[in-house]
């Protein structure tokens, strides 16, 4: 049979969505088979995620399932922002004999893997079923898309490229089907799309300003433009389903029997109302500009006092070389200038492609916004380069099977690098068994109402297996990072334990507020000196609340490697927002030692007979050498040589991890260092809970 008979038949498109789902499934479930005999990465009888934010829609289903979570309100805000996901959680447990952990790490691959839908539908738009199979093909495991949909990768990201497509999808077909009643299946698709991925809508409305272009331009003789135009528009509206899907049916009536009576002037200025309405009333305007900001700029607040922001420490928000937007769109330096080259002939072949600028722009825009936004133009790119060496098979043979042929071996080629990236992507889970094990331990002492102090990016997962409340979360790390950053790094006990009662009790009574903001606030006329105010809560100058919940400092082995960024956000004079002092943190390993004189891995050459550091070509007096070994019972044993008062750092090895910290001596005495590596604490201010190699956990007794 000539495969073109073969696609034009009905069948054959379900047929290749499943050849291409399965496939999809099939790379994805590369990860499970690599970890699957490993214990660490199980808990509850499955294996765990391997993204952090998961942990917190994960939250909003447990609270569905058992009631778990009743007291957090950041948990119960995922049941709000994102109901698809955490209702589709919800029944899937519910409704089979699936637990949640198994649920939340295969929902991902099962979700994303249908882009092959939307692709194959693009390319039966323009009579090319093979196209479209090809591209769903590749473009469902293209670097960045897999990254942020394998399986494990529980978050909206299974959704948000997916329903965008669709969304896509839904443009084109309303140009190559210009009826009027075809624009139902556009007006449904993104009155649906803030459910599932709500921050998508900014590239939706882009999307919608190149559409109604297009119409203006090739379309515009036809009337019924207009009047698509205009419903369209009300879904940018941001008002709710139960009230936007009635609004449409009643303009789509009122004004289809009108149109015809209406001049073109009058259409026009129609159109011209719900245009500035769909970008005002809905706030898009704001929200772009808000979004440009905190991506491309914004380092310290220019109002108020001035804090740290996470957009200056994360990798998914800052610069990433040309090579890393390549390789995440397509899988390759030539592969992503193929199919530039492929979308620039396909949107000259097909000019409705050119409503794609937008999703190809997002993706070069991850060069400087960073690299979550590669992941919206892997689809499209998939379809430019597949066009691309489909117009070249066209051009070389004129035998069907000839063209078919060669557009096979294009995409194996194109896979291959993809499939390496793949295998080679052999990402942890967010925490291991042992660590889970720790957390297990809190919830069974806990109450739910109570809270658990540490970094943001532990704060869902504390959710999740410890029950508790935090202060900060992968979601809320605002001003209030200064908080757990103070208290991590102040050698100070009094400091530490007075501020987190504060903290945790003025956000319970302020309706959790930025705490920081509403201790000094900020911004207002009476806005307090924040270094007078530390000084003053350390020395018993200010009353603290009444106690009406327990606090927990949680301390883990795996902050080590984030330290230096944890204390960045503390280290601050918040009246300039210049740092206070130079940080000095290098957590590293021995590369060689030789009788007292250790190479470590950076370069450092420490020798413990003169006890000196050279770190480059300078030499540093070592104050202090320390060793700690974990015993048995979980106490730490130390061993301290000391060496010149007046030295400048101080080394602590860690034995049973082996590893080596050189830092600065008042780093050596921050809460972190002495609480976690060395086992010290005030007796009067903390009690440890919970002591194992992977974490140390104290209870606030104030």
């Amino acid at each position: 049979m000539n495969p073109k008979a073969f696609e034009d038949k009905r069948t054959t498109l379900f047929f290749l969505m499943l050849i291409a789902y399965t496939f999809s499934i099939a790379l994805r479930m590369i990860w499970v088979w690599q970890f699957q005999d490993n214990p660490e990465f199980y808990w509850n009888g499955q294996m765990m995620i391997n993204t952090n934010d998961g942990y917190y829609f994960a939250s909003g289903a447990e609270y569905l399932l058992n009631g778990l979570h009743g007291d957090n309100h950041r948990a119960l805000s995922a049941i709000h922002e994102y109901p698809v996901l955490v209702y589709l959680t919800y029944y899937l447990t519910k409704l089979t004999s699936l637990s949640l952990e198994t649920i939340i790490l295969y929902l991902p691959a099962v979700i994303s893997s249908l882009i092959v839908i939307p692709l194959l539908l693009i390319g039966r738009l323009i009579g090319r079923v093979w196209l479209g199979f090809f591209s769903a093909i590749l473009g469902a495991v293209v670097w960045s898309y897999y990254n942020r949909t394998m399986v494990g990768y529980y978050d909206t990201d299974m959704f948000s490229v997916l329903f965008l497509y669709i969304v896509f999808w839904a443009f084109l077909y309303t140009l190559y089907q210009p009826k009027l009643s075809h624009v139902w299946s556009l007006v449904i698709a993104l009155l649906f799309y803030p459910y599932v991925y709500h921050e998508g809508m900014i590239i939706a409305y882009t999307l919608f300003v190149f559409w109604v272009i297009y119409q203006m331009i090739w379309q515009r003789e036809n009337r019924d433009i207009y009047l698509k135009i205009i419903l369209v528009s009300i879904t940018f509206l941001g008002i709710p389903l139960w009230i936007a899907i009635p609004m449409v049916l009643v303009v789509y009536l009122t004004l289809g029997n009108f149109a015809v009576r209406l001049s073109k002037t009058q259409l026009t200025s129609i159109t011209l109302f719900f245009l500035i309405l769909s970008l005002v009333g809905s706030d898009l305007g704001n929200t772009i500009l808000s979004e440009l900001q905190k991506y491309l700029g914004a380092g310290h607040r220019t109002q108020g006092l001035h804090f740290y922001l996470v957009t200056q420490t994360i990798r998914e928000a800052g610069h990433i070389p040309w090579e890393t937007v390549a390789n995440r769109i397509s899988g390759h330096n030539l592969s992503f200038v193929l199919s530039l080259v492929g979308y620039a002939l396909l949107s000259y072949r097909y000019h409705p492609f050119l409503l794609a600028i937008p999703l190809i722009g997002i993706g070069i825009f991850a060069f400087w916004g960073g690299l979550r936004f590669t992941v919206y133009a892997v689809p499209i790119a998939a379809l430019g380069v597949m066009y691309l060496f489909s117009f070249l098979a066209e051009q070389l043979t004129n035998s069907s099977w000839g063209r078919l042929a060669l557009m096979v071996v294009a995409t194996l080629a194109l896979l291959y690098p993809n499939y390496l990236h793949i295998r080679g992507y052999r990402v942890p889970t967010v925490f291991s068994r042992s660590e889970v094990a720790d957390l297990d331990k809190l919830k069974h002492m806990a109450s739910p109402k109570d809270y658990t102090l540490s970094w943001w990016d532990y704060g869902y997962p504390i959710w999740f297996y410890a029950g508790t409340n935090t202060l900060i979360d992968g979601g809320k790390h605002n001003n209030d990072n200064f908080i757990i950053s103070k208290i991590m790094q102040t050698s100070s006990p009094q400091l530490a334990a007075s501020l987190s009662r504060l903290a945790v009790e003025t956000y319970e009574e302020n309706n959790y507020s930025v705490v920081i903001n509403t201790l000094l606030h900020n911004s207002l006329p009476d806005q307090k000196d924040p270094n007078l105010f530390l000084a003053e809560l350390e020395s018993d100058k200010i009353t603290l609340p009444h106690k009406t919940r327990d606090i927990y400092l949680y301390m883990p082995y795996k902050m080590i490697g984030i330290f230096p960024t944890v204390m960045v956000f503390g280290n601050l004079d918040l009246t300039t927002g210049h740092p206070l002092r130079k940080i000095e943190f290098y957590p590293t390993s021995i590369a060689q030692s030789s009788g007292g004189s250790i190479m470590l891995r950076d370069g450092i050459l420490l020798d413990l007979k003169k006890g000196t550091l050279q770190i480059g070509k300078t030499t540093q007096k070592l104050k202090q050498f320390v060793l700690t070994q974990n015993t048995q019972n979980n106490d730490i044993r130390l061993q301290i040589q000391n060496f010149h008062l007046d030295g400048r750092y101080t080394v602590v090895y860690l034995k049973t991890y082996g590893r080596i910290i050189v830092m600065d001596n008042q780093t050596f005495h921050s809460m972190y260092v002495q609480m976690f590596m060395l086992g010290k604490y005030d007796p009067k201010y903390f009690e440890p809970v919970v002591t194992s190699p992977y974490s140390r956990i104290y209870k606030l007794k104030i």
